[in-house]
């Protein structure tokens, strides 16, 4: 049972990762912007939304209700970040770390999966949207995400990601909802109580779970996974 568990908040945590793209204004939505250096990217960013070309994953995070929260510190070497996910779903929480490397205005990382990401330009002035493309498994993806240092952004805010979407002819955006809440920040918080995925995160799982979106039952199979976990969550959580 806690396997399944496992897995399907995996793919959350992942995912916390077809239409046509009008000409309007796409040059400049799509413009990638310059980096100039990992100092502006430390600190939190919440995720306010996201679109992928992984089929089910829309789907997958309205049934989640879930809420993601990344944070980076810098790490010893040069343009390195030490990030952490924390990703709050069916009211428990769960953590991941990873390391990141900004080189030559590129943001990638390995672990626990490929991708590599440029940022592109928005009116948002505390927000970044990162156009990512991912592998895992033997599939590659495309993603890109709206975050901000806000719980909550502007409906005209969020209005320019959607075309942005648009744009990049991605699938309709799946938003989180702040309304759910977020898990504690754990270096203020003492009482915080995450059970952390980084282990769980390996080459093997990354390939299950794409047989799963590949299959096109991911939404299905991880619906009928936490349907039948949810009840025992806080259990889990406890052992």
């Amino acid at each position: 049972m806690m396997e399944s568990l496992h897995v399907a908040v995996a793919v959350f945590s992942l995912l916390s990762l077809g239409q046509t793209a009008p000409t309007t204004n796409c040059d400049s939505l799509t413009q990638q912007i310059q980096i100039s250096g990992r100092d502006q990217l430390l600190g939190r960013w919440n995720y306010i939304a996201e679109s992928s070309d992984i089929r089910g994953s829309k789907e997958l995070l309205e049934i989640s209700r879930g809420t993601v929260w990344l944070n980076y510190v810098a790490a010893n070497e040069e343009n390195i970040m030490i990030g952490s996910m924390h990703l709050k779903t069916f009211g428990q929480c769960f953590s991941m770390t990873f390391n990141s490397t900004l080189e030559s205005n590129t943001l990638t990382f390995d672990y626990p999966y490929s991708s590599t990401g440029f940022h592109l330009k928005t009116g948002c002035p505390d927000c970044r949207v990162v156009y990512s493309n991912i592998t895992f498994g033997r599939s590659s993806y495309r993603a890109v995400q709206l975050l901000s240092r806000r719980m909550k952004v502007s409906a005209a805010e969020l209005e320019e990601y959607k075309k942005q979407v648009e744009c990049l002819n991605l699938p309709e955006a799946a938003i989180l909802d702040p309304e759910q809440g977020f898990c504690p920040d754990p270096s203020v918080s003492k009482d915080s109580k995450s059970f952390d995925m980084t282990s769980f995160m390996g080459t093997s799982n990354m390939s299950m779970i794409d047989e799963i979106f590949q299959s096109g039952a991911a939404v299905k199979t991880f619906s009928e996974v936490f349907s039948q976990l949810s009840s025992t969550l806080v259990e889990a959580m406890g052992n």
